[in-house]
């Protein structure tokens, strides 16, 4: 895979702390608006602009836009973020609880992602990102990087080590008690070298923005008469983290109703659909082919026997989930666009699918056991999509701390 080094746009280092934020899709307007109140510093102003208006505005009209492409022009022009001398790369350290991911901040080249070096498990919704498509071309830059893997290499793994003993340019908490660090990587020849021995890589997180930024890129191509191959917009910003470093929660579901049938109609069902087991459950499953159900304030443990030559995706919980008991039993056909369910990181563990049914008028929920990062490349050497919230990645990579710009 092809890496390049750029001349990043980054928080004065005394401000990073202020500037840096969540990725723009973790929060919705009125949770941005209150975690930026009082800071006009957070880069929330410009991948959440709308915060900046009156509550209720359009999401996607123009003046969105406009509004951020504006503040990340304020930002610069009052030295809150300041333009690297020379184009380098950087380490990025990440620490949430006892967890620690080390992934290398750099460019990946638009022909890599459409010519599947760097696979896809996931689909894209054309309104997400025909939005981050424009915000993207208004502001003129990539500001959330792409979360990449890839199979460990020790030779990479070698060479980036010793860089993270060094003293970081940036070591801040974040609001959710993760640690961020980061290191200059002035070598960036010898890592465009190491890079280049590693055949594909994987989104494990941003199929949005890496998509809005290849179509960005595709639609300067075409628009630029003297097109060299060589300009910025042929690349997007990205961290490079070895697959064995990262962390996968589940994703969890709750359901509204159980689609006409009683508690005791319903329970009758999933009985005959799978093992169940009333004592002694896990809130969390422990291993894979179990899923723990919360109905009528009470868990059960919903296990099956591994399916002989299933594919990567029906072999995942989530698929014998819905293809077994979502779909035919509670008549949620499509969980993309069905609006009777809804999806729980699992940073939020299963005591919040206790509150919603007890609490918050659901009928039921189901705690997951976690996708592995094994499954998520098999899935994609395979060509396949993952069905949709499989995979919850945390710590989540922060916005504003090493922005592209396109020119």
């Amino acid at each position: 895979m092809r890496i390049h080094p750029y001349a990043a746009l980054r928080p004065r280092p005394d401000l990073v702390s202020e500037i840096a934020a969540p990725p723009y899709d973790t929060l919705d307007s009125a949770e941005a608006r209150e975690l930026a109140s009082g800071n006009e510093k957070s880069f929330l102003h410009i991948n959440r602009p709308e915060i900046d208006l009156p509550v209720g505005t359009d999401l996607y009209s123009d003046a969105v836009y406009a509004t951020a492409a504006a503040n990340i022009k304020k930002f610069a022009a009052e030295g809150w973020l300041v333009r690297e001398d020379k184009p380098l790369m950087y380490l990025y350290a990440q620490t949430m609880g006892d967890h620690t991911q080390t992934g290398l901040v750099c460019c990946c080249h638009i022909d890599d992602y459409v010519g599947n070096v760097i696979k896809k498990h996931e689909l894209t919704r054309k309104d997400k990102e025909d939005d981050r498509t424009r915000h993207t071309s208004e502001i003129n830059a990539n500001i959330g990087p792409v979360f990449i893997a890839y199979r460990d290499r020790k030779e990479i793994d070698a060479f980036l080590e010793p860089i993270a003993q060094g003293t970081p340019m940036y070591d801040f908490t974040d609001e959710l008690n993760v640690r961020h660090r980061v290191w200059a990587v002035e070598n960036t020849a010898e890592a465009e070298r190491l890079f280049a021995a590693v055949p594909v890589s994987y989104i494990a997180d941003g199929h949005h923005r890496s998509a809005s930024a290849v179509r960005v890129g595709t639609e300067r191509r075409a628009a630029n008469p003297n097109h060299k191959g060589t300009e910025e917009y042929n690349w997007f910003l990205a961290v490079c983290f070895p697959a064995s470093q990262l962390r996968i929660l589940p994703y969890n579901r709750a359901v509204k109703d159980l689609n006409g049938l009683t508690a005791g109609a319903f329970l009758a069902k999933v009985k005959e659909l799978f093992k169940v087991s009333e004592e002694g459950v896990e809130e969390s499953p422990s291993s894979p082919r179990h899923i723990s159900m919360y109905l009528g304030g009470k868990w059960y443990g919903l296990s099956w026997d591994e399916e002989p030559g299933a594919d990567p995706v029906s072999s995942l919980d989530v698929s014998k989930l819905q293809r077994t008991l979502l779909g035919p039993v509670l008549g949620i056909d499509d969980p993309r666009t069905n609006s009777r369910i809804k999806f729980i990181g699992g940073i939020r563990g299963p005591g919040e699918l206790v509150k919603l049914v007890d609490e918050k008028g659901f009928a039921v929920a189901f705690s997951m056991y976690p996708t592995t990062v094994d499954q998520l490349m098999a899935i994609a050497d395979a060509g396949q999509i993952m069905p949709p919230k499989s995979t919850w990645f945390e710590p989540k990579l922060r916005t504003g701390l090493f922005s592209h710009t396109l020119d």
